[in-house]
């Protein structure tokens, strides 16, 4: 018995030491992950063997979780770009995992809970499952799907049996209402009601999810639905210390309202079910966020026959480099102004594999700059990490440097290094520049603006991920192994506002780009300025 708890505590300190924090905003890092639980369900199966008597309950605990395991990591990338799989993982390592410590903390001498105290700060944290959960949130909102389709795991190109239990509902519905979001709290837990009424099993009992319910929707401005959904909450537990008091506040607020409408017959609660559209979505900080949320839907794509009639697709050998001459690239049109293209079989397989493995172990959350301050900072609004990659660390990244510089004509002597960023649970980054615009970053008077965008898109993306540009209604889809480009900035130097896009939330699938940000400066003789803004 000695032996296996030391195997236990060896697996936690080995495997558990691999993680950081803001897990949930990188795919690729959450692979580690899938290993660790795997090898934790195990030493904890090898556990359950010596007091297999005395632990009924974790063993049931483990077999369930050997399952879910076992599917896992037969694929940790396919089983995580499943955002409600990416949810319950960060929900089980720091939630579900704390009530298997209890079990088990019922015998003093157990070594297993004293290792599991120490090396649970290499866990997922609580910011973890709550970022998580808001990524769910996030694709709700921007691919217009209700709870059901999430609880019930109905996504595009789903290969596993994902589902959301009542208390996963719940909880989402939860963090919803902490963070006073009684949109969104109204909706998963009128998902978590459903279900409880359609027979499933739960911890939660329903006067709770009533009493979390019917405040949100009060919050939300229906009173009617409100006092209904109380009167129902009276009705399972009469003695109820906040339900009584909030149904006579509800109907005295009501009934104020009759009373100051010329029409003073109320009407009674609507008995359909709430789903998306019964509320409105309250707005946000975001101008376009209609315009841009529909473009990742495929909707509002202005790609009209005539502009179609414009587009192409050549060889290009970079006006006759000696690299593309014998092997020029397939260049494709993707729009006509701003000119925006694709080439194909930009990056091989290969190097797109080396790629990933230098920049996994380095990727930490991407940040951006405080437009007021000018100081780096993380935002709910780019989701994701990255890591910087210089041409001197590997010959891949070198030749794929010189790629870009031979294709683009354009020198990245004064571009910047190469960034690698894979996107988490619903990763995305919001409409914005890459261009700078007062306050200037310093090194601007050094190298120069930010010129032109060069992409690499290294993986496909089964659902979501588009790069989109609300401006002109543009929607480009990420292809492995090609790469897109445009140039951030007219001849005169001014910014293409136009070039305003956005990274959309991927839905099912894990993003892999990396991107090269090419500056004005050396530039003079290969693109020469202009006088106008057109030019």
């Amino acid at each position: 018995m000695v032996t296996c708890l030391v195997n236990v505590v060896f697996l936690l300190a080995c495997l558990c030491c691999t993680t950081d924090a803001e897990v949930f905003t990188s795919i690729g890092q959450m692979t580690d992950l899938i290993f660790t639980e795997r090898e934790l369900v195990q030493s904890l199966k090898e556990y359950i063997k010596a007091e297999e008597s005395k632990l009924a309950a974790v063993k049931s605990w483990a077999s369930k979780l050997d399952t879910l395991t076992r599917a896992s990591a037969s694929d940790p990338e396919a089983y995580l770009a499943h955002p409600v799989n990416a949810y319950k993982l960060m929900k089980r390592l720091n939630t579900e995992w704390s009530v298997l410590e209890n079990l088990v903390l019922q015998d003093p001498s157990d070594g297993f809970i004293s290792n599991m105290s120490v090396h649970r700060q290499y866990f997922p944290d609580e910011e973890d499952e709550k970022g998580a959960a808001k990524a769910l949130m996030r694709l709700q909102d921007t691919y217009k799907l209700d709870s059901e389709s999430f609880s019930k795991g109905k996504l595009p190109g789903d290969q596993y049996n994902t589902y959301l239990t009542v208390d996963d509902c719940y909880d989402m519905g939860k963090m919803a209402y902490n963070d006073a979001d009684y949109y969104h709290a109204v909706l998963w837990m009128q998902q978590a009601l459903r279900q409880l009424d359609a027979g499933e099993e739960a911890v939660v009992p329903k006067t709770d999810i009533l009493d979390y319910l019917s405040y949100s929707v009060y919050q939300m401005g229906d009173l009617p639905r409100a006092i209904e959904l109380t009167r129902r909450l009276v009705a399972l537990d009469p003695g109820h210390q906040r339900a009584g008091g909030n149904l006579r506040y509800f109907e005295k607020l009501l009934t104020k309202e009759l009373l100051e409408t010329v029409n003073t017959s109320q009407e009674p609660a609507s008995e359909e079910p709430i789903q998306l559209g019964t509320y409105k979505r309250p707005r946000d900080y975001l101008p376009e966020r209609e315009t841009y949320e529909a473009l990742c839907r495929g909707e509002g794509v202005k790609m009209t026959v005539r502009r179609r009639s414009r587009l192409f697709c050549r060889y290009h050998d970079g006006n006759r480099n000696p690299r593309l001459l014998l092997k020029p690239m397939l260049e494709e049109d993707e729009w006509d102004s701003p000119h925006i293209v694709r080439y194909l079989n930009a990056l091989s397989d290969q190097e797109i594999q080396k790629i990933k493995e230098i920049a996994k172990p380095r990727l930490a959350r991407a940040t951006v700059r405080d437009p007021k301050t000018g100081i780096l900072t993380t935002a709910n609004y780019r989701v994701s990490k990255s890591a910087w990659l210089e041409g001197e660390e590997d010959e891949v990244i070198e030749r794929v440097n010189q790629r870009i510089e031979d294709i683009t004509g354009l020198t990245v002597k004064t571009a910047e290094l190469l960034q690698v960023a894979n996107y988490g649970v619903g990763g995305q980054y919001e409409p914005h520049f890459d261009f700078s615009r007062p306050p200037f970053d310093r090194n601007l008077n050094v190298d120069g603006n930010r010129l032109a965008t060069y992409l690499n898109y290294m993986s496909d993306v089964e659902a979501g991920g588009a790069t989109v540009f609300p401006d002109f209604g543009a929607s480009i889809r990420p292809r492995k192994g090609t790469a897109v480009f445009w140039y951030n900035l007219y001849r005169s130097g001014d910014g293409d506002y136009r070039t305003r896009h956005a990274a959309c939330p991927v839905l099912v699938g894990s993003k892999w780009v990396s991107n090269k940000w090419i500056h004005e400066r050396g530039q003079e003789f290969r693109r020469p300025c202009g006088l106008s803004e057109g030019d």
